[in-house]
């Protein structure tokens, strides 16, 4: 085979190739859009939510503040600060949790919205709440965007 030859084989074959790259590249949309945990992108949103706002809740059950503040989007930083260990924060050294429970995890308006429910101790009270947290992305990672008292409410039940 001479050098002209092997130079058209070669320009054939990559011509031949080339479709499949294209295809490849995500212009159908699905292929650029998949993550690259093999997850559909709603999967995967919901999952790293999940993860995220229960190692929040392991942070509060252990009562580890700065393992909860790892969790949270850096413009929540400050006022975590400020707050976190102050009277009523999550973090207060007169509250416990004894047991913190995600309950609900779907899309948002702003995010994926987590509702959980955590029991807070103070001395002999226990008392249950519901919080709602919002997770969001930024960059490559996850991290929690907000945090208010409530919580979704139940999807509605069909009747057949």
């Amino acid at each position: 085979m001479g050098r002209s030859h092997r130079g058209r084989f070669a320009g054939l074959a990559l011509l031949a190739l080339l479709p499949a790259a294209l295809a490849a590249c995500g212009s159908s949309g699905q292929g650029g859009d998949t993550p690259p945990s093999g997850k559909a992108p709603a999967e995967e949103a919901a999952a790293k939510s999940r993860e995220r706002v229960q190692a929040y809740l392991d942070a509060l059950t252990a009562r580890d503040a700065a393992a909860g503040r790892s969790q949270l989007c850096a413009p929540m930083h400050a006022a975590f600060d400020s707050a976190a260990t102050g009277p009523n924060g999550d973090f207060a050294d007169h509250f416990t949790v004894p047991e913190a429970t995600i309950t609900d995890v779907r899309s948002g308006p702003n995010g994926q919205e987590v509702s959980a429910s955590i029991t807070v101790a103070a001395r002999s009270r226990k008392a249950a709440r519901s919080l709602l947290f919002t997770v969001t992305r930024n960059g490559a990672d996850w991290c929690i965007s907000g945090e208010v008292p409530g919580g979704n409410t139940p999807e509605p039940v069909v009747s057949p």
